[in-house]
This record gives structure tokens, C-alpha cells and sequence, in this order.
């Protein structure tokens, strides 16, 4: 009997630019593709939802203690009248100027200030928080129509996809396109009275009146979580729409930051942490280095054992998907993965490839990740041409004078 050794090559599936940036190209098409057809349609959802009720929200994270701020215009940091310092002997204030670029944007203008153990804690929590909004916004939303929160719910349904973004200052904020659809989901229009104006306050109150407290440890009390001040709500249009903003650019933004990790920025790691070793080295901020010890140190606790932060350590504690979507909101990852393997499985494909020649085995084991010797130097080569191809081109829009 006559054994054959053959190594075939699959897709890792990882989103993240940083480890694999073939796969997530393919990830962010996916999320572009996932987050369109919940807005204009396609994909098993109706193309009258664009006429639905639609908004893009941002939520953020509350002040865990002043930081360096990135400016434009000359635009100086944190100026002040009176330049008096802490308790720490630090100043209140900065006079300088960062650009998004400078490595202290970001970065604690008093690090023995800062409330790091608040910042993990609301990381680890932030699923909690976007549960109470969610719940919020249809009690808010029956109050400003004068209806009672069963009829709403009998009547109206609040369909979402959202994902997490890494500030500056290592604290993630949430990205929303919210969909107001009729009692079924997007094959059934809204309500007549159901308007984006009364979606877009409910959201406003609802976001302020989420108030929980993590549960009570003798070694650290009882802290209170609640979203940032910071709340943006804009309304969506279709394309060629004169108000809002546009569908299409919404959908690639979401698709921009669902491929980044949290070390595109410096800010965490892709890989889980197994010793205090692991964020001892690196391209870390000290900033960043505090949350990783902290997310460290609380998981000792025993009444902080379920949050599991020692193994969500490398994402600063927050232990949410970067991207979510309620489940009437369009369709998913794996049907979208399902179809294109269909197509290129397709019959057509088969036939080329089922010569007489071809072998068949249906026994296949891992081998492992990453390219062989060989491949790693194409891929090399084909990385370093990319980068010198872009190089040029720069140069030659420069001597052309046509921007980029």
C-alpha cells in the first residue's frame, strides 16, 4: 500500500492585521458586507429597512482620571490658570501640544492618581453595561411614545451590531448602528409613529440612566459603573440621502476597526498572558503595563474569580467580542463563509481538479501554523515589494502634486 504526504494550506480566521493580514482583509470584507446588509438590505434582510429608523452610536467610558490629550490646531493639552500639582507632586496640567502620533497622548498626567483598579473593573464589565442600555432604551423609548413596555415590545424591535474600539487611553469605547424594525425583525416595517427623533432621545436617556455597582468585596468596596458623558448619535441615509451619514461609510468604518487588535496601537496584546513575564517586554506603555499588573493582581481575589481577569489580562480586563450583533440584525459570519465556499467549491472548480491524476484521501491532521521556511520568504518578498510599491507611489503623487 502506497502512502502519499501532501500539506495543504488553510485560512487561520484570525481578524486581527497584526497576525495575519490576508485573513483579516477577508474578515473586515465579511464585517463590511454584515454590517451593510442590516442597513440597505441583502443577505436574507429586505432592502426596505433603509427606510427604518437607523442611527450610529458611540458610547464611551467614563473619566478614570486625567490624561494627555492629543490636539490639532495648536490646540494646547490641559492648560491651566494655575499650575498647581497634586498630591504627587505632578502637575494639573499640561502646556504642551501632542499630535496623535506624540507617545504621551494617552498617557496619565499622574499615574499614582489614575483609578486603575476602575478601569479594569469597568473593562471587565462593559458587557453588563451594554445589557442595562439595550434594556433601557425600550422602557425609554415606550415612556417617550406614551406606551406601556410590553406593548412596545408586542409592537417594535431594537435590532444592533456594534463593536470595541481602544482609545488613546486604553479605554474602549462602543460603536453602534442601531435599527428600529417592527415586532418580527427587518422583514416588518416599523410602527407609523416610530420615528429616529424618538429613537435618538431614548437612546440619550437611556445611556444616562445606566447606573449598576460591581458586588461588594471586603478588600475593595463596591464600585459604581455607569458610560461616559461623551454620547454621540447620528442619524443614517441611504446612499444619495442629503442628511446623516452615509450608510456605506458607516459600514467600512465598523469593518476599519474590527481588524484591529489590541497591539496595533500598543495598547494590550494579541495573545493571552501565562507569567508576569509575558508584559515585562515589548513595545508597552507604562500605562498599559499598570492595567495588565492590576488585571493581574485582582484575579488573587476570590470574589473577583468569575471575571477571570488574569486570562483576559492581554485586553486590559474587557472580556466582550470585538464585534456583536443582536440576532435580528442581519445575517451571520458563518452564512457569509458558507456561500463563499460554495462558490468556490462550485461544480465547475471540481471538474478541473477531478483528472485522472488526482488523489484522494480523506485523513488530514494538524500540523501547525504559520508558513513553511519556504513560503515565509514569498511572503517576505511580496510584504517588502507592497511596502516599496507604496513608497513610489507616494513619491510620484508628490512630484505630480496630486493628493493622496
Amino acid at each position: 500500500m502506497t502512502s502519499h504526504l501532501c500539506r495543504a494550506l488553510v485560512r487561520c480566521r484570525n481578524r486581527r492585521a497584526t497576525v495575519c493580514a490576508p485573513c483579516s482583509r477577508l474578515y473586515a470584507g465579511d464585517t463590511f458586507h454584515l454590517v451593510r446588509a442590516g442597513l440597505l438590505g441583502g443577505k436574507n434582510v429586505p432592502t426596505e429597512v433603509r427606510d427604518h429608523p437607523r442611527l450610529f452610536v458611540t458610547l464611551t467610558a467614563p473619566s478614570f482620571g486625567a490624561v494627555h490629550r492629543a490636539t490639532t490646531g495648536g490646540e494646547r493639552c490641559r492648560p491651566r490658570r494655575n499650575a498647581d500639582c497634586c498630591e504627587h507632586d505632578r502637575p494639573r496640567g499640561c502646556p504642551a501640544t501632542h499630535d496623535a502620533s506624540d507617545s504621551l497622548a494617552g498617557q496619565p498626567l499622574c499615574p499614582d492618581c489614575y483609578d486603575y483598579l476602575a478601569h479594569v473593573l469597568w473593562h471587565a464589565h462593559a458587557g453588563r453595561l451594554w445589557k442595562a442600555f439595550t434594556d433601557n432604551l425600550y422602557n425609554h423609548l415606550a415612556a417617550r411614545t406614551g406606551r406601556t413596555r410590553t406593548g412596545l415590545r408586542r409592537t417594535v424591535r431594537i435590532s444592533y451590531a456594534k463593536v470595541a474600539e481602544y482609545q488613546k487611553r486604553a479605554a474602549v469605547h462602543v460603536h453602534a448602528v442601531v435599527r428600529l424594525d417592527g415586532a418580527t425583525g427587518p422583514v416588518d416595517p416599523p410602527p407609523a409613529w416610530a420615528s429616529a427623533e424618538d429613537l435618538t432621545a431614548a437612546v440619550r436617556t437611556a445611556a444616562a440612566a445606566v447606573h449598576l455597582h460591581t458586588p461588594y468585596s471586603r478588600a475593595l468596596g463596591e464600585h459604581s459603573l455607569r458610560w461616559g458623558s461623551q454620547l454621540d448619535i447620528r442619524p443614517l441615509r441611504a446612499f444619495g440621502g442629503h442628511e446623516g451619514l452615509a450608510d456605506e461609510a458607516v459600514a467600512a468604518y465598523v469593518a476599519k476597526y474590527v481588524t484591529k487588535g489590541a497591539a496595533d496601537t500598543g495598547i494590550g496584546l494579541d495573545h493571552p498572558i501565562t507569567s508576569p513575564d509575558d508584559f515585562a517586554v515589548g513595545r508597552l506603555s507604562a500605562h498599559v503595563r499598570n492595567l495588565i499588573h492590576t488585571c493581574w493582581k485582582l484575579c488573587g481575589l476570590p470574589e473577583l474569580a468569575p471575571l477571570r481577569l488574569r486570562a483576559w489580562a492581554h485586553t486590559l480586563g474587557y472580556r466582550g467580542h470585538i464585534l456583536t450583533k443582536s440576532r435580528a440584525y442581519c445575517t451571520t459570519y458563518t452564512a457569509l463563509r458558507s456561500e463563499r465556499a460554495q462558490h468556490q467549491g462550485s461544480t465547475s472548480a471540481t471538474e478541473e481538479l477531478d483528472g485522472p491524476g488526482t488523489i484522494k484521501d480523506g485523513h488530514w491532521r494538524y500540523v501547525g501554523s504559520g508558513h513553511t521556511p519556504g513560503a515565509a520568504l514569498i511572503a517576505a518578498g511580496i510584504a517588502e515589494d507592497l511596502v516599496l510599491n507604496r513608497h513610489f507611489a507616494r513619491e510620484e503623487l508628490k512630484v505630480t502634486g496630486v493628493a493622496r
